[in-house]
């Protein structure tokens, strides 16, 4: 059995441990607060445009615009976004599953894989095996727009040069605090506005509209800032997401921190009745040797 020493250290060690945790889901709960609010006021925003594109691309000839250029698959390239840190769960390697799932399944289809990281984490994991062909690390802690439209261009660059013929963003969809799903989301080519038939249709745009300047002017102009807007929203889910999954796991750490500290009192008071037993016992067997 451990000395009371040892059990006594351990006991104020993890009642030190849980005060850290403690602290940090509550850091973490804060950060939630602002980043959920980011995300949603973003939502209506990212959701009337992808509107607005679905409804100028449902008329127009998409064979003209580079980024909607549709061939065959021969290279893919996976945009994986996690978060710069750790200490959230699974948060993370679930996304990096997922992205390894993927490559597997592109690899096995004979398509050639390459990967764009964006957080540390996927950059760390996935570089000992696959090929990363760039990296965006150290600015998920504080991303802002021309973050995502640096990657967005360099996304949309390495397309139009014909180097990938498909391109996927893969993120952790925040559904609720206690939810976070990992997500892969078709980023290039764009594609138009289908119906429930699975064919490109006018008739799913309600009235007839005239635009100025040409559909395929406002097109060329859109479509960049179409990536921007899917880039950067996968960014605001994953910083959502980071903090809800960290939330959840200090809170999950201090619980058990609570657990072990019971577990480890109750062996202390044992070691401690068996240390007051074995003085007792010494006392009364030297008592009955004095007596002899």
């Amino acid at each position: 059995m451990p000395s009371l020493k040892d059990v006594q250290d351990k006991i104020v060690g993890v009642k030190k441990t849980s005060q850290i945790t403690s602290a940090m889901n509550l850091v973490a709960s804060a950060k939630l607060r602002g980043a959920q609010e980011k995300m949603e006021n973003f939502v209506p925003y990212a959701n009337k445009f992808n509107e607005t594109m679905s409804t100028l691309s449902s008329g127009g000839n998409t064979d003209r615009f580079p980024l909607m250029e549709v061939r065959e698959v021969k290279n893919v390239e996976l945009v994986v976004v996690t978060s710069d840190r750790g200490l959230c769960g699974s948060f993370n390697s679930n996304i990096i599953k997922l992205a390894v799932k993927k490559v597997r399944e592109y690899e096995a289809e004979g398509k050639s894989v390459t990967i764009v990281c964006v957080g540390k984490k996927a950059n760390q994991i996935l570089k000992k095996k696959y090929s990363i062909r760039t990296q965006y690390i150290d600015i998920m802690s504080d991303f802002q727009m021309f973050n995502a439209r640096e990657i967005a261009q360099d996304v949309a660059t390495n397309f139009t040069n014909g180097a990938t013929d498909k391109v996927e963003v893969l993120f952790g969809h925040f559904k609720s605090v206690a939810v976070q799903r990992p997500t892969a989301q078709d980023l290039l080519p764009i594609t138009p506005i289908k119906s429930d038939d699975g064919t490109e249709a006018e008739t799913q745009v309600v009235g007839d509209y005239i635009y100025e300047p040409s559909t395929d002017e406002i097109m060329d102009v859109m479509q960049p800032l179409y990536l921007n807007v899917l880039i950067y929203n996968a960014m605001l889910q994953v910083g959502a997401s980071e903090h809800a999954a960290r939330m959840t796991a200090m809170d999950n750490a201090t619980t058990a921190c609570k657990d072990i500290v019971t577990d480890l009192t109750l062996v202390f008071n044992k070691a401690r009745q068996a240390a007051v037993t074995g003085e007792l016992m010494d006392i009364v067997g030297g008592a009955e040797a004095l007596k002899g």
